[in-house]
């Protein structure tokens, strides 16, 4: 059995054309964040957590951002790509830990909605995600509202 774990990171900046999409469920807000894809922060992490200590790649290996089929692409068909390649690869996703660092908006009352949609997509109980959200009062980009980061550590296990 082996047995590795992994940490992801990303950041977007927040853009008024488009919608706040994180952990793959829209949240009603007045900006939305500016990336090649939907710039889901969280699920960007969590593939970064995932696809590091399964194939020593990052998300913008396995999708680049020059490459104009994952524009504005739903991150939750990449999760489902990811999750489906470590599968195949005999790994399996014991636990996802992410945090999520926003000023605003507010994302406790999502949470339970984004662990739902997240287990799902990648084939765990809704247990094996944690997901918590935390401000930085008011220091850095984040408290300055100009965007939203994400962290996410994963432990996935080959040969269980």
């Amino acid at each position: 059995m082996d047995i590795k774990c992994g940490i992801g990171f990303d950041s977007h900046r927040f853009d008024s054309s488009r919608k706040l999409i994180i952990g793959g469920i829209e949240i009603p807000h007045d900006k939305g964040l500016l990336g090649h894809s939907d710039a889901d922060v969280l699920i960007h992490a969590i593939i970064d957590s995932i696809a590091g200590p399964a194939f020593g790649k990052d998300i913008g290996m396995i999708f680049p951002d020059t490459e104009e089929e994952y524009k504005d692409i739903d991150s939750k068909i990449l999760l489902a790509r990811v999750s489906e390649m470590i599968y195949y690869d005999d790994w399996r996703i014991s636990h996802i830990d992410a945090e999520i660092i926003a000023q605003e908006p507010k994302l406790a009352p999502y949470i339970p909605e984004m662990q739902r949609v997240l287990a799902e997509i990648m084939g765990i109980k809704t247990t094996s995600i944690t997901i918590k959200a935390t401000t930085t009062e008011k220091m850095g980009f984040t408290g300055r509202g100009e965007g939203i980061a994400a962290l996410a550590t994963s432990l996935i296990i080959k040969g269980a």
